[in-house]
């Protein structure tokens, strides 16, 4: 048996553990909504107790069926920018680029560098159009490496992301991107301040040290960050017809739940 891979994670980078564990249990369901069998692998060969993390079921496939989202904005990008440069913020160990490359997109993963170093012993990627940036996204050094591919177009991912840091970190990042990617396509995950609570209380029994920061009540109070920033559409967990859902159905029914939690997809500034 090969020997164990292991991880000194903690803080936010420690919740890539959760999402991984989360695609692994899907992949083996009958009825899984998707399938990574990466993630699977993944989960043999990391020196982890994943069955501590208490992944509650409802959070499991909010997960996968907001990974799935990203996936179709992403597949729907390409198919309008078959030649596009896309950049996936806080990728983990995510997989999306086996799932989604079309054989011609640029594809950035970009994480801090104990999580790229993780990364890099786990998955094997030799497509010259792939390529792992080791960096906060907060730094800037690494927005020169995606303007060599200018004028694009770009589309931002941040899946999971956001809601660790404050908005003013986030606020300045939008700008930083407008400014240098003007035109650019940004879907991000946000939530209200009740939820912001409820995954604090469940992350403090996790064992996970990270905690959740930025909420947003309308995703339109984005727009008044800056000029030329545009909500182009929003999805809510609750209003998709998943039968996995069935017993959370209900709360599409109020608007305080229903609108609580989302993926939102923005344009940043005019292209040139």
């Amino acid at each position: 048996m090969p020997e164990k891979i292991q991880q000194k994670l903690s803080g936010v980078s420690k919740t890539l553990l959760m999402t991984l564990y989360a695609r692994a249990r899907e992949t083996e369901r009958a009825d899984a909504m998707i399938k990574d069998n990466l993630a699977v692998q993944m989960v043999e060969r990391i020196d982890c107790d994943f069955s501590s993390l208490k992944i509650q079921r409802h959070d499991e496939i909010a997960i996968i069926m907001r990974m799935r989202k990203f996936d179709r904005h992403v597949r729907d990008f390409l198919s309008r920018n078959p030649d596009g440069v896309v950049v996936h913020i806080g990728c983990g160990l995510d997989t999306r680029f086996e799932r989604v490359d079309n054989g011609h997109v640029e594809s950035f993963d970009l994480d801090v560098p104990d999580v790229a170093l993780l990364r890099q012993s786990l998955i094997e990627t030799c497509c010259t159009r792939y390529h792992l940036l080791a960096a906060s996204v907060f730094e800037d050094g690494w927005m020169e490496e995606v303007e060599r591919f200018q004028p694009g177009p770009f589309m931002f991912l941040a899946e999971g992301v956001f809601p660790y840091f404050e908005e003013v970190q986030i606020r300045s990042l939008f700008l930083k991107l407008r400014d240098h990617f003007p035109g650019c396509e940004l879907a991000s995950d946000a939530h209200t301040a009740f939820v912001i609570w409820a995954d604090n209380l469940q992350l403090s029994f996790s064992g996970v040290q990270a905690r959740l920061h930025w909420r947003l009540k309308n995703p339109r109070d984005v727009e008044s960050w800056g000029d030329d920033i545009h909500l182009l559409d929003e999805w809510n967990y609750y209003e998709e017809d998943e039968p996995r859902l069935k017993t959370f159905r209900w709360a599409r029914h109020i608007p305080a739940i229903a609108k609580s939690s989302g993926v939102y997809h923005y344009r940043l500034g005019k292209r040139v």
